[in-house]
């Protein structure tokens, strides 16, 4: 049997609290499990490094030297790992309109920590999750997602119609939700916040016109091919010449979620950014 840093950490807390009972609580095991792994170190090494009695409790000489050695190696090897684990990358996903204030601050306090984002554009962001591509994927459309992963809202944003410079709602006045039900749609069907079902009565005839990234979507909409709808940051992230961004005052809100896979269980820098996201 080789030498393992389980050996080394049994026989710190065995040294230090004096007492196997301490001891193995300390390291969450039963006391005769730690009795066996400190034997093994003891075989391994080839030497006696604790004196048994039943009166009092002692290091042999040998034990106090290989205390010293054994301190060092796992202090050395756990600042070596604490090290790693605070330089550690986290590459964040995104399809359109990263909030950049959230990011901003969400990214600082994790830098600060030692840690370091990636950011990247993706058109699907769940399937590069999915696939391993990313560690984590902000998504603001609400679909039903596989059970190995978990989500979390981290904001409501609001909600503002797109249209084309020439259509004439570009001019409307007091447009409300309800009345854009009745005009061609654009949908962005992998990532978009709205679709024929954002409207709770939508109309029977109505054009639904297809995409599948917001790049298309936009140009569609310059287009006069349909009308769409998307968080107000559109306005000043995604100006467009062709297309005018009206207010409406009783748009549903649409939310922005982080996704991340839950299963196996998230690494240590996944969480980290969960944790000041």
């Amino acid at each position: 049997m080789d030498l393992e840093l389980r050996h080394l950490r049994a026989y710190l807390a065995v040294a230090e609290e004096r007492n196997y009972t301490r001891a193995a609580q300390r390291l969450h095991m039963t006391q005769p499990s730690l009795t066996r792994t400190i034997q093994q170190l003891e075989r391994i090494v080839d030497c006696r490094l604790i004196e048994r009695t039943s009166r009092r409790f002692a290091l042999t000489d040998e034990g106090e030297q290989f205390l010293t050695t054994a301190g060092r190696i796992v202090a050395d090897l756990d600042a070596a790992i604490a090290d790693l684990q605070l330089r550690s990358a986290v590459s964040i996903g995104f399809s359109w309109l990263l909030p950049d204030i959230w990011f901003a601050a969400a990214r600082t306090r994790f830098e600060t920590l030692g840690g370091h984002v990636e950011i990247h554009r993706i058109d699907d962001p769940i399937a590069a999750l999915l696939s391993g591509g990313i560690d984590i994927a902000l998504l603001r459309k609400d679909i039903r997602l596989p059970a190995q992963l978990a989500t979390r809202a981290i904001a409501v944003e609001r909600r503002v119609l797109a249209v084309s410079a020439r259509s004439p709602l570009a001019h409307a006045r007091q447009l409300r939700w309800d009345d854009a039900a009745r005009y061609p749609l654009v949908v962005n069907t992998i990532t978009g916040t709205t679709d024929e079902t954002s409207w709770t009565a939508p109309h029977p005839d109505r054009t639904i016109v297809t995409c599948t990234n917001f790049d298309e979507w936009i140009e569609l909409i310059a287009a006069d091919r349909g009308i769409g709808a998307v968080p107000e940051l559109a306005r000043t992230r995604a100006p467009h010449p062709g297309v005018v961004y009206l207010d409406i005052p009783d748009a549903p809100p649409s939310h922005v979620r982080l996704v991340w896979r839950a299963t196996p269980a998230p690494a240590r820098s996944v969480q980290r950014f969960l944790d000041v996201a």
